[in-house]
């Protein structure tokens, strides 16, 4: 069974394409199941799309959610579609994410960690004139928020979780941070959520995968469950990848991955 949890469409504003384009590519792309999964509003600001090119409009949301069940029930007959979204994790905002959530009938939710301190992991300038101390501080902080996220009880997939390493592949050179790493992944497990194996980073400065095969190692020795996402911004990406993601998890040791319908977890064997 192929399934892709991680899409994005043009409500984000960085995104091309609209819904009904990334469930089409998936039915082409020989998908039985497609995830949605576009950018959450940024609740608590006081603008209502505060920045149009990162995430939809606060006010747009209930649309995205009617638009993903329309189509859900009009391409059931050929691919199952999955009501999801891709949220930003905000320790101190998490109760005010909770609530704009339970109104809906997400079948999943995606926790990601877009800022610490404020800024961008993204931000290339976030690392200059930086020490190797502080470095170190950065990436420890970074793992200690995915932790707490997994420890929130809100998300069944952490997205992308080393993706830091996006625009400043030396990230993932930075020495000290196992045991927040090792923190996280045993979070993840103990909350019986997942990670995903996301294949966008080949459209970073890191190439690749996130996260990387060492940390798929250690997600694999704590009994941590994976999924895909392939988090394509363009129609042509929805399932970029999945066979070799297939092959190179059965590598290094899994025996199945997983997807989620009303939050609830679906094994499927690798």
């Amino acid at each position: 069974m192929k399934f892709d949890l991680h899409t994005h469409h043009e409500r984000c504003g960085h995104a091309s394409g609209t819904i009904n384009d990334y469930i089409v590519s998936a039915i082409q792309a020989g998908m039985q199941v497609i995830g949605i999964s576009d950018h959450s509003p940024y609740f608590a600001h006081e603008l209502d799309q505060p920045q149009p090119n990162i995430a939809m409009a606060r006010s747009d949301f209930p649309n995205y959610i009617a638009e993903v069940l329309r189509l859900k029930e009009q391409y059931k007959e050929k691919i199952e579609v999955l009501l999801g979204v891709e949220s930003d994790f905000y320790i101190d905002q998490i109760e005010l994410y909770r609530k704009a959530y339970e109104p809906y009938p997400f079948d999943y939710i995606i926790g990601s960690v877009h800022q610490t301190r404020g800024v961008s992991i993204f931000n290339r300038n976030r690392w200059k004139g930086k020490d190797d101390d502080e470095q170190l501080d950065e990436k420890k902080h970074y793992y200690d928020l995915i932790r707490q996220s997994a420890d929130s009880g809100m998300f069944q997939v952490l997205g992308h979780i080393d993706a830091m390493k996006g625009y400043y592949p030396a990230f993932a050179d930075i020495q000290g941070a196992e045991s927040e790493i090792d923190e996280a992944l045993k979070a993840v497990a103990a909350n019986d959520i997942s990670i995903e194996i996301n294949t966008s980073g080949k459209t970073k400065d890191v190439g690749g995968w996130y996260p990387s095969d060492a940390l798929l190692e250690r997600a694999c020795h704590f009994g941590v469950d994976v999924t895909f996402g392939s988090d394509a911004h363009v129609p042509a990406r929805v399932g970029d990848e999945w066979e070799l993601v297939q092959k190179r998890l059965r590598e290094i040791g899994f025996s199945r991955w997983v997807f989620f319908r009303q939050k609830q977890k679906v094994v499927v064997p690798l």
